[in-house]
């Protein structure tokens, strides 16, 4: 969309984005989870309890680090062709990436819930067969 190339520079771009964005999902995870088992919320209000909580931290950190990316992305002078795809990649890629995790994670987590409800009672199912046997 820029017009620069996927170099190296970039590359390492899209792994720090990686870090950044798996971290943030990963705490929103841990913060259902822990919302789940010690305060007893089912899993819908566990993750939006996450998700509203977790947002601010979300959003600072992806904004600092668009806020720091912002000088390589448009700087000028010696050097500046080697890390403007640095800053680009950095900048659009915590957008799009941020954006789609935000929505992403908790439908995720809704998924994962209901699959490992389906499963615990198939379980109980099959133990009851057995002990009525």
């Amino acid at each position: 969309m820029t017009g620069t190339e996927l170099s190296v520079i970039s590359t390492i771009a899209i792994v720090l984005l990686i870090g950044i964005v798996k971290k943030n999902a990963i705490m929103m995870v841990d913060f259902a989870l822990v919302a789940e088992r010690e305060h007893k919320l089912p899993p819908l209000e566990a993750i939006r309890e996450a998700c509203l909580v977790r947002f601010r931290p979300i959003m600072m950190t992806s904004m600092v680090a668009i806020f720091a990316a912002l000088p390589l992305a448009i700087g000028f002078g010696t050097g500046s062709e080697l890390r403007r795809p640095l800053g680009i990649a950095m900048i659009g890629g915590l957008i799009v990436s941020q954006s789609l995790t935000l929505l992403s994670t908790p439908a995720i987590y809704l998924l994962f819930a209901r699959l490992s409800e389906r499963r615990r009672k198939r379980k109980e199912e099959r133990r009851a067969k057995l002990a009525a046997t």
